[in-house]
């Protein structure tokens, strides 16, 4: 059974260092509720308990400290989905497969942002370094153009807020309510949570978009873009009192997580 988001004057929200507008959203609605905001510090004193938002490489820092359970979808997920979800191929490889690859491919990391996500006209083209070895794990997908993007941040399976947040890969933020695809978005997201939501943690953040139709360039398929860590994640222009919902349990105690997320758990 999930646990409840609701929170008390004792429940508090550790902040990463680093300054961003969702982070100072979040910040304004969890001090509504009457919870405690903490920015942490490299050599801050931290105390257990609480919920988290912020990078990953701070977390790997922090988490242990904080008793958090972070919760985050399988490497995996986007590219198990049927085609009629994706509305394009993707497989899991490695950096090194893909640097074999003749022709142009979306490449991206599954979680970790050690490279861009982008197109790249072939393989010679990813980046290089010492930290990006042969066997790192990628998602490779055909290359698509999206009509218009949307940032879905959902709950036990339910959509509960979310925003536009691009059209034809230029920044558009516009909440989903009221949206004049707001309908036809929750249908498909609903549609995909009810048929693979099990394949996600209860607390999750969803990219959904408007595939470009190939014949004459306007909306045509509904698809996945991908899944993303719920206390990682821009809200956009997304309600922040429930995208902080969402967060609390992405990032919450350990002593409270739920049987069907333990697979989901990055402890460290």
């Amino acid at each position: 059974m999930a646990w409840s988001v609701t929170v008390t004057k004792q429940g508090f929200l550790a902040l990463a260092p680093q300054y961003t507008t969702t982070s100072e959203l979040l910040s304004a609605s969890a001090r509504r509720r009457g919870m405690d905001v903490d920015v942490l510090t490299p050599t801050a004193v931290r105390r257990a308990g609480g919920h988290y938002y912020g990078g990953p490489g701070f977390a790997a820092r922090v988490v242990d400290d904080l008793e958090v359970a972070l919760l985050e979808p399988s490497d995996d997920w986007l590219a198990t989905l049927p085609r009629q979800y994706t509305g394009r191929h993707i497989t899991t490889s490695t950096l090194g497969d893909a640097r074999a690859l003749t022709r142009p491919a979306f490449v991206k990391p599954p979680r970790e942002k050690s490279f861009p996500a982008a197109v790249y006209a072939d393989g010679t083209r990813l980046p290089t370094g010492p930290e990006l070895s042969p066997d790192r794990p990628v998602l490779i997908s055909d290359v698509v153009t999206w009509a218009a993007e949307f940032r879905l941040h959902i709950l036990d399976g339910e959509v509960r807020t979310g925003s536009q947040y691009t059209t034809f890969g230029r920044l558009d933020a516009e909440p989903l309510d009221g949206h004049r695809y707001e309908d036809a978005a929750r249908e498909f997201a609903d549609d995909l949570l009810t048929t693979c939501g099990d394949g996600l943690p209860s607390a999750v953040v969803l990219d959904i978009g408007l595939l470009t139709a190939p014949e004459h360039g306007g909306p045509g398929q509904w698809a996945v873009v991908e899944a993303n860590m719920a206390w990682f994640s821009n809200c956009y222009a997304a309600d922040p009192d429930r995208v902080l919902d969402v967060v609390l349990r992405s990032a919450g105690p350990r002593t409270r997580l739920a049987e069907r997320d333990r697979r989901f758990c990055r402890t460290g």
